[in-house]
């Protein structure tokens, strides 16, 4: 097979994740870096550059929507969305930008993550090169400063105007964003670190319209290259003459590997990959926050003043011995209802809705795949609420009904006229937790699949430094490897492990 170039560096996906390392590791003048991206540049696509389209992305080109498996207590509809991309997820994302609570990261230390806690992790915020503010003033909806009001007054909670300077506990208001609030342009990871440097960093090459399609491990269990599928068609190399390092999210980074014959034996085996290295974590501990719904038909149009459309939240705690939220409310300005109406409830218009998650969930699912061919799609099994205990369904039903609880109080509640979805007969815990959970979406914050664990944990894909276990010269950088789901949205704090990831990367080859 013809090499079509070869670099120090390699990384593998544009994301949100890679776009970030592409651009720490080239700072250097006599390293060469190849950035290797499926899609295409968003530079010049308002749909991916104006943080208020970003519905639009959901239904373009550059979307994926990856089905799941049945889920016998979950919805089985979820269409998991990956972005194909510069800037990947960023690019089509809300941008809602919270920095990790330390406890978060404290428990990754818990679990082996050696070096990745608050004293470590934190200050990579203060570095990050994303334009975090508060949604601008202009950008206000007077709906959701009332159901604000609403939130403050019915649960005893205060409402915020930051999020990143202050533990986080109960709490609402408008969120902070990655954007530009003077043009409206969102802050990705490709507008910020990318676009600058694009035309005039030559020791870094933008590689788009490249697909990677496998790795190349030679007999000595070192990563060598990457075999990618280019704009053509043609089947190339691009090597990589230090690392390779995966960056191309929670679902393809762990595909990517199988498809490497990385990963469970037996799993290989069955797919017909032949076994490269047998690591039976690859796409295990899937994470993924779920968000239930709840529809009001309202009484007036909620009107277009907005930032993202999704610039308030709720947060609230259910044990006040949590140091953070259990439910995570987005209020978005417009509804999304497609699960709600499969099963025949009619949205109305004009509608109002609520989106509660469970903001630390203890079930955990799998992604995998069932061919070696790449264009299969993978196979992924969230397997939602099936947390022994049965805490994720019990808070689901409690982010529902505290939904309902802040609805039914001023000012929101001049806003309503009925509740449409599950309806005002619903009152029970089993009614509406089977509704909830039968129609219940994906935040999209996939995690955890390729986590970080100590050297001696059978299940860790990557050690502390990030390299992948029994390989040498591969490293994962994305959210794959985070230990457990974070509380919040997770794309800044993607942004923050790759900012350390080049870190790691550059001490160790200096």
């Amino acid at each position: 097979m013809e090499t079509l170039a070869a670099y120090d560096y390699l990384v593998v996906g544009g994301g949100s994740a890679g776009s970030v390392l592409a651009a720490r590791l080239s700072d250097v003048d006599d390293v060469s870096v190849g950035l290797i991206e499926w899609g295409v540049s968003d530079q010049h696509d308002e749909r991916a550059l104006l943080l208020r389209r970003w519905p639009e992305m959901l239904e373009s080109e550059h979307h994926l929507d990856y089905p799941c498996v049945e889920q016998p207590r979950g919805n089985s509809h979820i269409l998991q969305a990956r972005a194909r991309i510069l800037g990947g997820c960023s690019s089509h994302n809300g941008m809602i930008a919270f920095r990790p609570p330390a406890r978060d990261l404290q428990e990754w230390v818990e679990l082996g993550a050696r070096g990745w806690g608050p004293a470590e992790l934190l200050p990579y915020y203060e570095r990050l090169a994303t334009h975090i503010v508060p949604v601008a003033p202009a950008h206000r909806n007077p709906y959701l400063r009332d159901v604000i009001d609403a939130a403050a007054t019915a649960l005893a909670i205060p409402v915020r105007e930051r999020w990143n300077n202050e533990p986080l506990v109960d709490g609402t208001g408008f969120l902070e964003l990655g954007y530009y609030p003077s043009t409206g342009m969102r802050s990705s990871a490709s507008v910020d670190y990318l676009h600058p440097i694009a035309d005039t960093r030559m020791n870094l090459d933008l590689i788009l319209r490249t697909r990677a399609r496998r790795l190349v491990i030679d007999e000595a269990r070192r990563a060598r290259a990457v075999e990618v599928e280019c704009d053509d068609g043609s089947l190339r190399r691009i090597e990589a003459r230090h690392e390779i390092i995966l960056a191309c999210g929670a679902i393809d980074t762990p595909r990517l590997l199988l498809l490497s014959g990385v990963g469970p034996g037996e799993e290989l085996r069955d797919a017909g990959v032949p076994v490269v290295h047998d690591l039976p974590g690859v796409g295990r501990n899937l994470c993924d926050h779920p968000e239930g719904l709840i529809v009001w038909e309202a009484k007036a149009a909620v009107g277009s003043i907005a930032a993202s459309g999704w610039d308030a939240i709720i947060a609230v705690r259910l044990d006040d011995t949590r140091s953070a939220p259990d439910i995570l409310c987005h209020v978005p300005l417009m509804t999304f209802a497609e699960h709600s109406e499969r099963m025949g409830f009619v949205t109305p218009e004009p509608s109002v809705s609520m989106t509660p998650n469970v903001a630390k969930p203890r079930s955990r699912g799998r992604v995998w795949i069932g061919s070696p061919d790449p264009e299969r799609p993978p196979l992924i099994d969230y397997r939602y609420f099936t947390d022994p205990a049965g805490h994720d369904e019990a808070v689901l039903v409690a982010g529902m009904r505290l939904a309902r609880l802040v609805a039914d109080t001023e000012p929101m509640a001049h806003w309503i006229a009925r509740e449409v979805f599950p309806g005002p007969d619903v009152q029970a815990d089993d009614q509406l937790s089977a509704l909830a959970r039968a129609t219940h979406s994906t935040v999209y914050h996939v995690c955890g699949t390729c986590r970080i664990g100590a050297h001696d944990d059978p299940a860790a894909v990557v050690d502390p430094q990030l390299r992948v276990r029994g390989i040498d010269g591969l490293r994962i950088a994305d959210a794959s490897v985070f230990p457990t789901i974070t509380t919040v949205n997770p794309v800044v704090t993607i942004m923050m492990v790759a900012e350390r990831a080049a870190d790691l990367i550059r001490s160790r080859n200096a």
